[in-house]
């Protein structure tokens, strides 16, 4: 029989260790991690939005507003734009000509996150993961059960195909002379032809091409702006929606943001990889690799190919070389060191993919970390980041060059 007097004793002995006894975590921590401070003022980074919600949620911070309140800011503002065709409402769709989307959440000071997967007929995915995370027992949820949950705290439902992006489908579905995403993978013995002959096919058109590419694209622009005609796009439109087809789009946003408190959040949304199969998951939902905040550390997330940062949990791989010691750049690309290293070095293939990192330090220490230098124009790889100033940087790379479509 336990009287009180051994309960107390006992109880005084487990407080006593949990005292004196470091946790693992603060054991693997480097000595410079653990005398971080707070920046003087706050600090987001992510990518070029095109708007000014990157300056809005600035101010928000500046008025005292929660990080994932910002973060969540400027995502619903991609999220709202039918003309960003890689984010929310106006997104291309899967390969039935269904818009699916995915996002997630880290909230720093309470430790939390939140995630969305294949959500359909919801414009604000950032919203869902939130929600789930606030207002559920789970950190993810997806497909019909996530739409249910949504329409069950409020979000209304809507179509979220506009008819630029259906008619952009269209001339995907008309124009596609491979299976694009099924078979084998590129990864695998024998899998996707790595090295494709310049023939009149847009799968073999690279992202940046050079003169000798120079017929080919003109032919097979010709041919795409011709169909996009038939279709009824406007002339106006028709360079961008065979460009779309060419080179179609792969963009997410992430935002993650430190406060002068030091507290963090990280927050990512996206549509997908164009013309993807159904019920496809890229990195963005993943908690770990297209988003992970630790507040001890820092938050990162990630922009690209998603396959690839799942694979390397790149978000949580740099928070955690940021614990050990690293800097945001170096920790950025370490991480795209360990997807060339899942390829061998293999260039051919290497060329099929692009990351970008964005990533910021609980001091406020950033970075922008990318797979290759180069966009498909030839122009650097680049991020935004505020601190009071907005503006756009260049990101540190690891391979010169660009990929290839």
């Amino acid at each position: 029989m336990t009287t009180r007097r051994d309960f107390l004793s006992r109880a005084a002995v487990t407080a006593a260790g949990l005292v004196t006894i470091p946790s693992p975590v603060d054991a693997q921590m480097a000595e410079s991690v653990k005398r971080l401070t707070p920046p003087g003022k706050s600090v987001i980074v992510t990518r070029e939005t095109g708007d000014h919600t990157v300056d809005e949620a600035w101010k928000m911070l500046q008025d005292g507003a929660d990080t994932l309140d910002a973060c969540n800011h400027i995502c619903m503002g991609r999220e709202d734009d039918p003309n960003d065709h890689s984010v929310g409402y106006g997104g291309l769709p899967n390969e039935d000509g269904v818009v699916e989307l995915d996002a997630c959440c880290m909230h720093g000071p309470s430790r939390m996150a939140g995630s969305v997967g294949a959500i359909q007929n919801i414009r604000h995915a950032c919203l869902v993961a939130r929600l789930i995370m606030e207002r559920s027992g789970h950190v993810m949820l997806t497909g019909q059960g996530a739409e249910h949950f949504a329409v069950m705290h409020g979000l209304k439902r809507e179509d979220l195909l506009t008819d630029d992006a259906r008619k952009m489908w269209l001339l995907w579905k008309e124009s596609r002379t491979s299976q694009n995403f099924w078979g084998p993978p590129m990864s695998a013995p024998g899998g996707k032809d790595a090295n494709p002959a310049p023939v009149l096919n847009h799968s073999a058109i690279p992202r940046h091409p050079g003169p000798e590419w120079a017929e080919v694209v003109r032919l097979r622009s010709q041919q795409l702006m011709a169909m996009a005609a038939d279709l009824g796009i406007p002339p106006q439109k028709r360079a961008l929606a065979a460009a779309q087809i060419l080179w179609p789009t792969t963009g997410t946003v992430h935002v993650s943001v430190v406060n002068t408190k030091g507290e963090m959040s990280g927050a990512t949304s996206t549509s997908g990889q164009a013309f993807k199969i159904a019920g496809r998951l890229g990195d963005s939902p993943i908690i770990g690799a297209g988003c992970y905040t630790d507040q001890d550390v820092g938050s990162a997330g990630a922009t690209g190919s998603g396959e690839e940062n799942i694979k390397v949990a790149g978000a949580h791989t740099i928070v955690e070389l940021m614990r050990q010691g690293m800097t945001p750049r170096e920790a950025g690309l370490e991480a795209l060191r360990r997807i060339v290293r899942n390829y061998n070095g293999d260039m051919q293939k290497l060329r099929y993919l692009d990351m970008i990192y964005y990533i910021v330090r609980k001091d406020g220490a950033y970075a922008g970390c990318s797979l290759w230098s180069t966009t498909a124009s030839g122009a650097p790889k680049t991020f935004v980041v505020h601190d009071g100033v907005k503006r756009t940087e260049t990101c540190a790379w690891l391979l010169d060059g660009t990929t290839t479509n």
